[in-house]
């Protein structure tokens, strides 16, 4: 466990509910809070619009961490992150402010928040696997339930991408998979409070459909286009990006516009599901629909004292 040595807290919630908003004029008022934003995407330079990261203006305004980390051709692991992310709270704890985590990347924030000791990433004995899975995805299960059957129990046999990497890390570590935790779906005790923002799904659906077509107003296609161009372009992982992969079908495969923002704006609405049932089987998630009472929520937790992450 690393030890902060002062106030954090976390701002939760699915993409639109307004969490990014708030959790500028809350900085702004407070005057001594940092931002850590807690974002998959947001990390990779050049994507801006679709990921709704701050304005440069806002940038201005209030410090930001964990934004443009990297280039959009490289691959960003949650690892890399979580080092990232403990290195950007003792900077800004050095400096005697506050820390406000905020983001929807809910494996990113249990990495940082529970503190989750993450298994490291073996290619060559992945790219083993990945062959084996196309023909005899059953076989991995049965040599899994031999080698990690605790592992095998918290996972369905036909659940390809998790039986690979639980034999990846099981062989290339030479420790059980199981034995790097407990698992996503056990919430420990409340290390760093998390304030949950409610908004109905009606809601959401209106509030994305009018984003996107904004970003779109604001030139969200020609953020694409430039992405493309850079040296490397788009790696896998950033081309998988709700908002940008939609966009990438009409300029490379020549889907018509219109349609791949209809298909953008239904994958936005099933982000949002999935990130709200995410944080919903978190127990420890303090729910609040009123904005203004979240925000005296995160308020009082910053002002409560230390806490640790």
């Amino acid at each position: 466990m690393t030890s902060l040595g002062g106030p954090a807290v976390a701002l939760v919630g699915a993409t639109a509910s307004g969490k990014s908003a708030l959790a500028h004029r809350l900085a702004l008022e407070l005057g001594d809070v940092d931002v850590v934003s807690v974002d998959a995407m947001c990390v990779y330079r050049g994507m801006d619009l679709a990921t709704a990261k701050p304005t440069a203006v806002e940038r201005a305004e209030v410090p930001y961490h964990l934004l443009d980390l990297v280039e959009p051709s490289e691959e960003f692991t949650v690892a890399q992150f979580q080092r990232d992310a403990r290195d950007a709270t003792d900077v800004i704890l050095s400096h005697g402010r506050r820390a406000l985590f905020v983001g929807g990347t809910g494996l990113y924030g249990r990495a940082v928040l529970d503190d989750l000791e993450i298994p490291g990433r073996y290619p060559e004995v992945r790219a083993g696997l990945d062959e084996r899975a196309v023909l005899d995805l059953d076989g991995l299960y049965v040599e899994l339930e031999a080698l990690d059957p605790l592992a095998a129990t918290r996972l369905e046999r036909t659940n390809e991408r998790r039986v690979v990497r639980a034999l990846e890390v099981t062989l290339g570590s030479g420790r059980p998979f199981s034995s790097y935790g407990e698992g996503l779906m056990t919430y420990g005790s409340v290390r760093v409070v998390q304030v949950g923002l409610d908004v109905e799904l009606e809601v959401l659906d209106e509030r994305i459909d009018a984003r996107f077509q904004r970003w779109i107003d604001e030139g969200l296609l020609d953020e694409v286009r430039a992405l493309l161009e850079r040296p490397g372009g788009l790696g896998r992982t950033a081309r998988q990006a709700v908002g940008y992969r939609e966009l990438l079908a009409h300029l490379e495969d020549g889907v018509p516009l219109e349609e791949c923002v209809r298909d953008a704006i239904t994958q936005s609405r099933r982000l949002a599901r999935r990130q709200r049932s995410w944080f919903r089987r978190d127990p420890r998630v303090e729910w609040f629909q009123d904005p203004d009472s979240a925000a005296r929520r995160l308020v009082e937790v910053l002002s409560a004292g230390d806490r640790s992450v």
